[in-house]
């Protein structure tokens, strides 16, 4: 069976600094006609900094649509034609204040495929030393580092609540586990 929707007819309704909206008239496997609404993000990066003592630095920022602070690894959107490392390296420096010898690419998945194209691509850094912080002047955070069963309690209590660093905590107890 073929699975593929055809777009007959895109209509712009929003084009931001983030994002854009789209509104697509689609032609269903079964001939049928629907609508979908896709968000369009060009992409972002998302580093795991794991210090030498083994624990993992986050930042706590405020999240507006939330409403609340959450913990979160340091992250950041792709500019135009950027490479996802640089980026990475980029954020790392400008979150946290710290820059990484070493540099793994963990992999990529995409946020919320139902209705967005963002996809964020994950990196281990690792060999820390101290840079120079340097946010966006939009942007508040505040470093902190935790063990990796800290973050897990920390996933417990939904103080860490997004899934890209979900993801990054339980990718960093698998390869604890991969390697016992």
């Amino acid at each position: 069976m073929d699975l593929n929707e055809r777009t007959i007819k895109e209509k712009s309704i929003y084009k931001g600094k983030i994002i854009d909206l789209t509104i697509h008239d689609v032609k269903l496997p079964n001939g049928k006609e629907s609508k979908r609404e896709i968000v369009t993000h060009p992409g972002a990066v998302a580093v795991i900094p794991v210090t030498t003592e083994g624990k993992v630095i986050l930042v706590n920022q405020f999240r507006k649509p939330l409403e609340k602070v959450i913990a979160e690894i340091p992250a950041g959107k792709l500019e135009k034609g950027e490479d996802p490392l640089l980026c990475a390296k980029r954020e790392l420096e400008e979150e946290t204040g710290m820059l990484a010898e070493n540099w793994t690419n963990v992999g990529s998945f995409y946020t919320s495929p139902g209705f967005a194209d963002e996809i964020i691509h994950l990196y281990l850094a690792d060999g820390l030393t101290e840079g120079k912080e340097n946010l966006d002047e939009d942007e508040f955070v505040e470093r902190f580092e935790v063990t990796l069963d800290e973050a897990e309690r920390l996933i417990e209590t939904q103080h860490i609540h997004d899934a890209k660093t979900v993801y990054a905590i339980q990718y960093l107890r698998l390869q604890q586990l991969k390697n016992r």
